[in-house]
């Protein structure tokens, strides 16, 4: 019987993305949006949904210059509404104030998660069609395992339906 082989040193110039679970099922087209707070995450998780064959529309912001959040949020929602992308992702400090601003469009249903079970309830229970993550408080592997949840994650329907039902807006309001 031979001795099992040592472990090799791990390769410098190795891609550290090199065999991760890729990010959905099927490629899908993504918009994305973020504040001067969570650019450097979005682009991140761009990086990564391209490399799994996704359409990523990348709506701003691309620096760390102070810009409003509301902008960003609403051309994300305008790209679900248009049919340009079937989903959205937004990235602010918090994720708060994006989430609260994707929310205000009637056709998306915006949930701000800090966990892969969190983004998973929300498509299956909520049939979530934009998630927010606040890049100050979860980390880029844990937004990445949220994001791959969220992609992969069918609504169940069934009883989810008549709640959903009555978070449509009010006619009138």
């Amino acid at each position: 019987m031979t001795a099992p082989a040592p472990p090799s040193d791990p390769d410098p110039d190795a891609d550290p993305d090199a065999g991760a679970a890729p990010l959905a099922i099927a490629p899908v087209a993504i918009a994305l949006g973020a504040d001067h707070a969570g650019f450097a995450l979005k682009d991140h998780l761009a990086a990564r949904l391209r490399a799994a064959g996704h359409a990523v529309l990348d709506c701003g912001t691309s620096g760390p210059d102070s810009v409003d959040y509301p902008d960003y949020a609403h051309r994300v929602a305008e790209a679900l509404e248009s049919g340009a992308a079937g989903f959205g992702l937004l990235v602010c400090g918090s994720g708060i104030g994006m989430s609260i601003a994707a929310n205000r469009h009637a056709a998306i249903r915006c949930a701000l998660v800090n966990s892969a079970e969190a983004a998973g309830l929300a498509r299956a229970h909520n049939n979530a069609n934009v998630l927010a993550l606040g890049a100050r408080l979860i980390d880029a592997a844990t937004a990445e395992a949220a994001l791959r949840t969220f992609l992969a994650t069918a609504y169940e329907g069934g009883r989810h339906d008549r709640r959903l039902a009555k978070l449509a807006p009010a006619s009138g309001a």
